[in-house]
């Protein structure tokens, strides 16, 4: 009788949540919703593309329970309207994730934050006093002095092949762009000389820099292990004591390095040599001043760790699976050298004021950033009051993923999305919001928009316009870059690029005298 009662219990039990669901006009859900798990079962990595795969069945508004969580997922530009746009304020909220709790100073940083004053007023400074244009103006010459550098390490490679693993080149770069504009310093690469205090500063740098990289490499391993009890959040006391070990243990890391920093400023003993330029470590401490209650040491900790923390990976993602696009597309490298050589000409080397001016280039960015966002399914989202999308109820609470990979990605939507081609961008903006919704947000849309977009755009901008000017790429074989995706929340390639260079007779002239 009782192993006659489970399959019976079980079956009623599905089908009483199916009448629910129904009856409560939620969007249309897979079948069956299991016990605990919920829809946890059909999902696999990476899960942008699995969960697109679930809305080519059941429509492009899927309802779904992540365990106890309720889960919206929209993959269409007209869904993604109603959540980013109409509904931008209901949906202006995050949920509270693990990664919030600890990495976020308890949901008060910035990425992590409710919707309400204190996030406006975190967005107003990052907007006003740390990433407006008028202050990454004031900061270009790191960016140009950085990729200066790194040509001149591509170029005097000893290697007689001329073979680079890039993903370990852009990397190192990008470190020392962020730490340079927010601290003045700069950890890869150093020069040597014959000064032995001077090499050994540089070997101190060098292995601060790593302990700094090895804190965000730990920071990105700690949120991938602990992925499963956001999905389960039911269950997370089950493993509590253990993941909020983890955590703590690597937060205290990232806050102990920024402020050693802060510790240093006071001291005296960073200095910027930018002529008097401020860094961004300097304004917020400057704001410190004016107001120490509210600026205290651990919301400058908090936005700086978003600015490095957010903007390494995601810039080395999105710089590494444009070059690989470009390597398995040489006729589009060749157009591109092509506009940099007639806008550029050969007796100078590309400026970031010169990107405005290479809008093919513009276009490879964007076609690129179409085929690869770094975030497929944002930063999550989460209703703070019952509302309305693509005509479905959605209850108070529920956490929103938006498919941006499945919306730029829509054959419904962009001609051959498969094919790289970046003349289809040719004359059009690189957020495109249409009669139908919006198509094109790499960077998001609304009130959660990502704050630092300018900076990445000229970032990547200048690396590749820099790299395709003074550099040949091949592939290191016949056979295509293989494309293939890693499970992280960022999707970066699976395996690290690896290429071929030699460097252009038209600007070589330039490389030889750096």
């Amino acid at each position: 009788m009782t192993i006659i009662s489970i399959p019976v219990l079980s079956l009623v039990y599905l089908i009483t949540k199916h009448i629910l669901h129904n009856l409560h006009h939620l969007p249309p859900t897979p079948f069956p919703i299991l016990p605990i798990i919920g829809h946890l079962h059909l999902l696999n990595n990476p899960l942008h593309r699995s969960l697109a795969t679930l809305s080519k069945t059941h429509g492009p508004v899927l309802f779904l329970r992540f365990g106890s969580r309720n889960v919206l997922h929209v993959a269409s530009p007209t869904s993604a309207d109603e959540c980013l746009s109409e509904n931008d304020v209901v949906f202006a909220n995050r949920p509270q994730l693990l990664a919030g709790k600890h990495f976020g100073y308890n949901y008060t940083s910035l990425p992590w934050s409710p919707y309400g004053d204190h996030w406006q007023n975190l967005r107003r400074i990052s907007a006003v006093e740390i990433l407006s244009p008028t202050r990454l103006d004031a900061l270009a010459n790191i960016r140009v002095d950085e990729i200066r550098l790194m040509m001149n390490r591509l170029y005097s490679n000893s290697n007689p092949d001329r073979v680079v693993e890039l993903r370990s080149e852009l990397t190192d770069f990008m470190f020392n762009v962020m730490t340079r504009m927010m601290s003045g310093k700069r950890y890869y690469g150093q020069n040597n000389n014959n000064n032995n205090n001077n090499n050994n500063n540089n070997n101190l740098e060098e292995e601060e820099g790593k302990r700094f990289g090895d804190v965000i490499a730990d920071t990105e391993q700690v949120i991938q292990e602990a992925k499963i009890l956001d999905l389960l959040p039911n269950f997370r006391w089950v493993f509590a004591r253990k993941y909020d070990r983890k955590f703590a243990a690597v937060q205290k890391r990232r806050d102990d390095f920024m402020q050693s920093w802060i510790d240093e400023f006071r001291a005296g003993g960073l200095d910027d040599n930018q002529k008097g330029k401020k860094t961004l470590l300097q304004i917020l401490l400057s704001l410190q001043d004016t107001d120490p209650e509210y600026y205290t040491d651990e919301m400058i900790k908090s936005l700086s760790q978003a600015l490095l923390h957010g903007g390494i990976n995601t810039t080395v993602e999105t710089m590494e699976w444009t070059m690989t696009r470009l390597l398995n597309n040489p006729h589009v490298l060749h157009k591109a050298q092509t506009e940099m050589d007639s806008v550029v000409g050969p007796d100078r080397l590309v400026d970031e004021t010169d990107l405005s001016k290479l809008p093919y280039l513009q276009c490879i960015i964007k076609e690129a950033l179409r085929m690869h966002p770094t975030a497929p399914l944002l930063l999550p989202h989460e209703s703070s009051k019952d509302c309305v999308v693509g005509g479905y109820q959605i209850p108070r609470g529920t956490m929103l993923f938006v498919n941006v990979w499945a919306i730029q990605n829509d054959p419904n939507i962009w001609e051959s999305p498969d094919t790289f081609m970046p003349e289809r961008f040719e004359g059009k903006e690189s957020s495109m919001k249409v009669k139908d919704g919006l198509t094109m947000m790499p960077f998001g849309s609304g009130r959660r928009r990502c704050p630092g977009e300018n900076l990445a755009l000229r970032i990547v901008g200048l690396a590749l316009a820099s790299m395709i000017q003074c550099f040949d790429w091949k592939r290191v074989s016949e056979e295509l870059v293989d494309m293939s995706e890693s499970g992280g929340f960022t999707a970066p390639k699976a395996e690290p690029l690896v290429a071929k260079y030699r460097a252009r007779s038209i600007v070589e002239h330039h490389l030889s005298q750096m």
